[in-house]
């Protein structure tokens, strides 16, 4: 039914408005007048097909986006599991490797609690990457597409197919990754460390940038390599981005290289980034380097958050909320001004959406109506005081009060 949303004080506007909504869109932004009644907390109004919901005031968001996550590796909803991998990146990925099927990962049951949790903090967009090698098939993303079909399409999640184990050095990865791409299981392609966890970043590119364009379908790298070497496949990533016409369609997640090099590399990573329409997809996890949010909104160039491993084999750290995570970001950058806070929320919503390929996304009429309500004056004060979620919609349905 058709949804009027009365009172509210939109991001980056300061006079109050009423909302329409109708048919997953959001259709009409009225001024009101400062004499307009508030009305009561909700009503029905004398149609049948017409629902009125008064936010008294509150701050409307669009929809919250996570732009890097591990929804297959997740434990959340079930018994506590101490951690006892190593603290290296290779060490983890054994540790994942060799427990997972011990834990019963992936467990659709799990994933669907996650993805419960994350809707009703106002996340209505994820991509998530999902394990994909010889000894898994593609059960990963069987058990995400069961958890996002139970949930009748509330929160819309793309899934990479992503060689956690190796690419290039675990045979028949390569051709499981084409498997998932033709048949629609995975929308995007994924690479990991192509010198640090495959050996060979040159093939590892080709094989990459030729899956994407043979299925015509987005790049998302993870990128934990650091200083120079990191650095030098930053610039690999870029090259070839210009070179296959890949603009716009391209992730690097994490690239912590950015935050070893020199302020002089790191403005021409920034910049190339920027021409290319690279995103950078950071998540503020751990003791890692942060992004350097403020130099990348200056050089235009896009930046995305995530949640990472949330209470996973991983890690036992993460709750899959997006306002939590903005606010670390924001914590971690040293963040103090209003203008900077935003930055981390621009992140959470604008920069993942940007990520993600998104055209229908934002707080405009004729855009798809993912919307959050928070109890904030300002979106600076929602991200410090992690507010308080009052309504979601995703698609124009409540999911979420």
């Amino acid at each position: 039914m058709d949804l009027l949303l009365r009172d509210a004080r939109m991001w980056g506007a300061e006079q109050a408005v009423d909302l329409r909504v109708a048919e997953g869109r959001l259709v009409e932004i009225v001024a009101r007048e400062p004499a307009d009644a508030a009305g009561s907390d909700e009503t029905t109004s004398p149609t049948e097909h017409h629902r009125t919901i008064d936010l008294a005031g509150a701050l409307v968001l669009p929809g919250l986006v996570d732009a890097h996550c591990h929804l297959d590796k997740t434990l959340w909803g079930g018994p506590w599991v101490p951690n006892t991998a190593g603290s290296a990146l290779g060490d983890k990925i054994a540790y994942v490797q060799r427990r997972r099927a011990e834990f019963g990962v992936p467990d659709v049951g799990r994933i669907t609690a996650l993805l419960t949790s994350m809707l009703a903090a106002g996340t209505t967009r994820v991509r998530t990457h999902t394990d994909i090698c010889p000894e898994l098939g593609l059960d990963g993303f069987t058990a995400l597409a069961a958890a996002v079909e139970g949930l009748d399409g509330r929160i819309t999640v793309q899934q990479v197919a992503f060689p956690q184990f190796g690419m290039l050095t675990n045979p028949g990865t390569v051709e499981l990754m084409d498997r998932a791409l033709r048949t629609g299981a995975a929308q995007v392609v994924g690479g990991i460390d192509p010198a640090g966890v495959d050996r060979d970043p040159v093939r590892h590119l080709d094989t990459v940038f030729g899956l994407a364009l043979e299925h015509d379908v987005p790049i998302d790298v993870h990128l934990h390599d650091r200083g120079t070497l990191g650095a030098w496949q930053f610039e690999s990533i870029i090259e070839r981005t210009l070179a296959t016409g890949m603009n716009g369609r391209v992730t690097i997640g994490h690239g912590y290289a950015l935050g070893d090099v020199d302020a002089a590399r790191r403005a021409d990573l920034i910049a190339g980034s920027a021409e290319a329409g690279i995103s950078l997809a950071t998540c503020a996890a751990h003791d890692d380097p942060v992004a350097p949010l403020r130099e990348m909104h200056v050089a235009g160039a896009n930046l995305a958050l995530g949640n990472d491993g949330i209470r996973d084999l991983w890690s036992p750290y993460g709750d899959g909320d997006m306002m939590h995570r903005a606010h670390r970001l924001a914590e971690r950058a040293q963040c103090y001004a209003d203008e900077d806070i935003e930055l981390a929320l621009r992140a959470a919503t604008f920069g993942g959406a940007t990520a993600l390929g998104l055209t229908d996304y934002g707080l405009a009429p004729g855009l798809r109506a993912d919307l959050v309500a928070v109890e904030a004056d300002t979106a600076a004060e929602a991200v410090i005081a992690r507010a308080s979620r009052t309504l979601v919609l995703c698609d124009g349905e409540v999911v979420a009060a």
